[in-house]
């Protein structure tokens, strides 16, 4: 029998590609804010057993999505933290409102929903929690302070909470990709590209897959070994 695997952020670059590597190995569970991207998943061969509109900024709609998932009886055994948003400004420019709506999406919802399923996981006295987060969580970058800050503290957040759900045969590890080709690097020009490559010792930007089969690893039993981890998928970026 397939163990059910839920994934945040399914219709972006990266969460498609997780979920197109996955879906063979696990019941999808797909959650999205755009309830047409989410239907075109079909479109793109992507096998998903349930999938789910959600405004992950929203604490009610969170937890109704839980709770929904516990009356019909689906238990989440792999939980992929994936979504993530991004409002740039120059810190002195950057205001309450840009702070918060990153700092909502991308931490507080990771926090509620991570809190809500792991109180499943610790029933099973099973389960693995993914976390995507990003090398600017742990070098900074320009614009980006509130998106940094949400990206480190889910890092070390997932220490914490690793620790504490060792013993109940639970894993929390975080995967934090540099530059992937999705449609936020797309819209660079050519001679930011370059400028990017030049930092990059392997030479060229990452994909999806590369993502996603780090992913495949971290939610098998291969990995039962690794927790609290953060495991750097950036062609040697930042060596941490």
């Amino acid at each position: 029998m397939k163990k059910n695997l839920l994934i945040t952020g399914a219709t972006g670059g990266i969460g498609k590609a997780i979920c197109r590597l996955l879906q063979k190995k696990y019941d999808l569970i797909v959650v999205g804010r755009d309830k047409q991207k989410l239907e075109n998943l079909d479109k793109e061969e992507i096998s998903v057993k349930k999938k789910i509109v959600c405004d992950l900024s929203q604490t009610e709609q969170i937890k109704n999505l839980v709770e929904n998932l516990v009356k019909q009886s689906i238990q989440i055994d792999v939980l992929v933290n994936n979504a993530g948003v991004t409002d740039d400004s120059l810190f002195i420019r950057m205001t309450t409102e840009k702070w918060d709506n990153v700092i909502k999406t991308n931490l507080n919802s990771n926090f509620l929903l991570t809190n809500l399923i792991s109180k499943i996981m610790i029933k099973k006295k099973w389960g693995r929690i993914i976390n995507i987060t990003s090398v600017v969580g742990h070098t900074g970058n320009i614009g980006q302070s509130n998106y940094s800050a949400s990206k480190a503290a889910i890092i070390s957040m997932s220490k914490s909470i690793a620790i504490e759900l060792a013993k109940r045969n639970i894993t929390v590890n975080c995967i934090s990709p540099g530059f992937i080709q999705t449609n936020m690097t797309e819209i660079l020009s050519d001679d930011q590209k370059k400028n990017i490559l030049q930092k990059i010792p392997i030479g060229e930007i990452g994909t999806p897959d590369d993502v996603a089969y780090c992913v495949e690893f971290l939610a098998s039993e291969q990995s039962r070994y690794i927790t609290g981890e953060t495991i750097h998928v950036n062609g040697g970026l930042a060596m941490l």
